[in-house]
């Protein structure tokens, strides 16, 4: 046997080709992705973006520098010019009494209404779900038309039904053996007047919450239900244990979006009282507009807006917390 024979040549190895359908030319998991690909959904957001830097992004600088400025008529009309004032604004206001009584009211009247808003929005939510079709269809329409009313109309159909003299209110209740309601005025005193607002804020704020939760109910597994059921779970239980921990991020969402809204409540407080808010009516927002535009005392009314401001960021700092611990745990 030759040489030849004994060595052993090398023969290349087929490279085959995939089959087709096997998915093959598909970035495999892990891959990065191609360069300039995070650029694209910032090009998208920047239209978005550059109309609230213009929107926002103007006034809150402004805001922010009269904060900081003596800042009154003489000044508005261009007879002086603005001095800097530093924190002489913020101290003046931190060191009245009135001001943290309407700090005080505003926090007590926005939590009573985002409370009242999440618990009967949740009790609305829950019977939807136990009405037919054609039930739910018209409720539906009635909480988008309420929703869609014009806050004005709705502070004057409010005032109406609580009017002294000719609210149906008072004449529904004086029905009542015993009650005599004929000439109450709810207006008469601050806690009273608050109440009334504060269902009119309730009533406008219900529709969105009850449309939400409803959206988040359909999303609950009915097979975790049932187990629930078969595991010995009443209602509340099926409630606590299952439909609760899925709607969490809703009801944060909701809960967080309500506390801003409320305790940024004006025109309801305004026109309820006839764009005069008494002292014992005033919330933060209408305490910084008599501040600004009554008393033409501009730098101390932009400082408690200012303040409103860094309290309700406080509030969304403590959503971001929650909206993270939420998804660390799934």
């Amino acid at each position: 046997m030759s040489a030849a024979d004994t060595t052993t040549a090398k023969v290349p190895p087929v490279r085959q080709s995939p089959p087709s359908g096997s998915g093959a030319g598909t970035p495999k998991p892990g891959k990065k992705p191609t360069a300039g690909g995070g650029g694209i959904p910032w090009m998208l957001l920047a239209p978005c973006l550059l109309i609230l830097l213009l929107v926002l992004g103007y006034p809150l600088v402004r805001l922010v520098t009269l904060s900081f400025q003596y800042f009154g008529q003489p000044q508005l009309w261009g007879f002086q010019e603005a001095e800097w004032a530093g924190l002489d604004n913020f101290t003046k206001i931190l060191g009245d009494g009135e001001f943290w009584a309407v700090v005080l009211r505003t926090v007590i009247f926005a939590g009573g209404a985002v409370v009242l808003t999440m618990v009967i929005g949740m009790l609305i939510a829950l019977l939807l779900q136990r009405v037919s079709g054609w039930v739910k269809a018209l409720i539906n329409i009635v909480l988008v038309a309420s929703w869609g009313m014009p806050i004005i109309v709705a502070t004057a159909i409010f005032k109406w039904l609580f009017d002294a003299d000719y609210g149906v209110l008072n004449w529904i209740l004086s029905r009542i053996p015993g009650v005599d309601m004929i000439g109450h005025n709810w207006f008469a005193s601050g806690p009273q007047g608050l109440a009334v607002i504060m269902l009119l804020v309730v009533w406008g704020a219900v529709p969105f919450v009850v449309i939400t939760l409803s959206a988040g109910l359909t999303q609950v597994p009915k097979e975790l239900e049932e187990a629930a059921r078969l595991d010995g779970a009443g209602a509340w239980g099926v409630f606590r244990f299952v439909t609760l921990p899925i709607l969490k991020p809703i009801i944060v969402m909701l809960t967080t979006l309500s506390v801003i809204w409320d305790m940024g409540v004006f025109p309801q407080v305004y026109v309820m009282r006839n764009g005069h808010p008494e002292a014992e009516f005033q919330l933060l927002t209408t305490y910084s507009f008599d501040k600004a535009f009554v008393v033409n005392d501009y730098g101390t009314g932009s400082a408690i807006a200012l303040v409103t401001v860094l309290l309700l960021l406080g509030v969304v700092a403590v959503y971001m917390r929650q909206m993270l611990k939420i998804g660390e745990v799934e």
